[in-house]
């Protein structure tokens, strides 16, 4: 039987949900087994060389020892083990900045984390080149399009010699959502709350309105695509009132500014209605590398306007399909969807 052994960090919604994914995999998998043998959230870590037994780890998490980024390392690496991955379920800087420890181990790394991909193109670069030396993987699917094999799909067309020449589409299901919902005015405000409740968004919302996580999803489909991009290539063009002040001190004061701006939201939805048009948020990436990411009033008949509440939808032409576009599309948002996306990538090492 063939065996991965994992050692995995970052427990919350997509975590706990990876974890279940995987019980399910080895109790029907006869060919193939995933070891979790190291686990750890912000606070506790636990390891199991056997295996951890995954019908109780949140019980042996809370009863394990304090987590300390270095040991965690140090003993991932003591353990010595064949086909070792290192799984980043986090959104944090710190932990992107391990990955080339455990790359130049021999270790691979899969990880729904975007900061590593979309910070300055020479540390992403840097992990390119320690990956082909080191012959290990870097699997991030579910940087971009959740469980949609956009980085994929990408990827073949750059081997097979094909050109891109452009890719546009609605890279942000939470952002879809919410739009999608916000069809009564003076209702904004509560569907930004839910959509946080429903894990669709990021921890802090501001980081979905805003637009920046969809301007990383766009610089890392940009790099894909062969281009040394930065992130000041990335034009946001924000929906928000005042976008340019923006700074707040807690969730709550974000919240209070949503609310607080209804009646600018509902000018939004009043002028797209009025031209039977519904709200929708575009990121498109040019031919040059170049990208922007705005909001804008769809047509009924364009593509873009039945797309589903958390759903993605990615439209790349290129050389060889400018006539006929490839279309990708599926959910895009939540804990499940993201933790099977992590597991696609698990299995393909």
């Amino acid at each position: 039987m063939r065996e991965l052994n994992l050692f995995i960090t970052g427990l919350g919604n997509v975590g706990s949900e990876l974890l279940s994914l995987i019980t399910k995999k080895n109790k029907y998998s006869q060919k193939f087994k995933m070891n979790v043998i190291g686990i750890s959230n912000s606070k506790f870590m636990f390891f199991d060389k056997k295996g951890v037994d995954l019908s109780k780890w949140k019980s042996l998490l809370s009863n394990g020892e304090k987590n300390n980024r270095d040991q965690f390392f140090n003993r991932t690496i003591k353990f010595n083990l064949s086909n070792s991955v290192f799984v980043d379920n986090t959104a944090s800087e710190i932990i992107s900045r391990e990955y080339e420890n455990y790359f130049n181990e021999g270790i691979s790394v899969v990880t729904c984390n975007k900061i590593a991909c979309s910070s300055d193109f020479g540390y992403y670069e840097k992990l390119k080149k320690l990956t082909i030396k080191n012959n290990v993987s870097f699997l991030y699917e579910t940087n971009v399009g959740s469980a949609i094999p956009v980085i994929e799909t990408l990827n073949n067309l750059i081997l097979s010699n094909d050109e891109i020449f452009s890719v546009r589409g609605i890279l942000s299901g939470s952002l879809n959502y919410i739009f999608n919902n916000f069809t009564i005015e003076n209702t904004f405000h509560n569907i930004v709350e839910k959509a946080k409740k429903l894990g669709l968004t990021e921890p802090n919302p501001l980081i979905d309105l805003s637009g920046v996580d969809v301007a990383r999803k766009l610089l890392i489909v940009s790099r894909e695509c062969g281009f040394t991009t930065e992130i000041d290539d990335i034009k946001i063009k924000s929906f928000l009132p005042n976008s340019h002040e923006l700074n707040f001190s807690s969730n709550q004061s974000f919240s209070n500014y949503i609310e607080e701006n209804k009646t600018y939201f509902n000018n939004k939805l009043s002028l797209a209605k009025a031209k039977n048009c519904r709200l929708k948020h575009i990121a498109e990436l040019k031919s040059n590398g170049k990208g922007v990411i705005s909001l804008e009033e769809i047509k009924k008949g364009d593509v873009f306007y039945d797309v589903l509440d958390e759903e993605n939808i990615i439209i790349i032409k290129t050389k060889n399909n400018l006539k006929n576009p490839i279309v990708l599309k599926g959910p895009g948002a939540g804990g499940f969807i993201t933790a099977k996306g992590v597991l696609n990538d698990i299995l393909k090492i």
